[in-house]
């Protein structure tokens, strides 16, 4: 069954199909905001996610959306968390910021990655990995993004060109 006929018959108060559609989105969503945010924030901003897409669902005009809507609010709500912080941060200064390690990822190359990707810039991180890693099209990470395709294409070069810096900074050569 397709997303938007799952969608329908979600907003017609079919509890399976959200269910399904839950269930078929739970993964790729906390991929992309654990690729911005640390796992303990993840869970956190995961879980008001589904809230918002929950209560937002009924509301959504066009089913064959979900994908670009889901990202959107997953982006809303990554940007809100973030600029949360960053406000509490310059309220209150902290000596020294610990960097919070994920056990789970203890491949050298992986780790390596992720702490390059973390070392990006948040627009530039962003629009990486939702085309590289969530395999969006240019025209839907510029609809999430809100941001024309050409700035969501300027943003992806200068992201590579960082990422390549990054990477042979820390004697990776691709």
């Amino acid at each position: 069954m397709t997303d938007d006929v799952l969608v329908v018959r979600a907003q017609l108060g079919e509890r399976a199909a959200l269910a399904e559609l839950l269930s078929r989105w739970r993964t790729p969503v906390w991929v992309y905001v654990r690729r911005m945010l640390d796992a303990d924030r993840a869970d956190d901003v995961t879980q008001e996610i589904w809230l918002s897409v929950v209560r937002g669902l009924p509301r959504l005009r066009d089913p064959g959306r979900f994908a670009p809507w889901l990202f959107t609010i997953a982006r809303r709500s990554i940007t809100d968390r973030l600029r949360g912080e960053y406000a509490q941060a310059e309220e209150t200064p902290v000596a020294g910021d610990a960097v919070v390690d994920d056990p789970v990822e203890a491949m050298v190359d992986r780790a390596a990655l992720v702490s390059v990707l973390s070392e990006l810039p948040v627009l530039e991180r962003e629009v990486l990995v939702l085309f590289y890693l969530e395999d969006l099209p240019v025209d839907v990470c510029a609809d999430i993004c809100r941001v024309p395709a050409g700035t969501v294409k300027s943003r992806l070069n200068r992201a590579r060109h960082l990422l390549r810096e990054h990477l042979e900074e820390k004697g990776y050569r691709p």
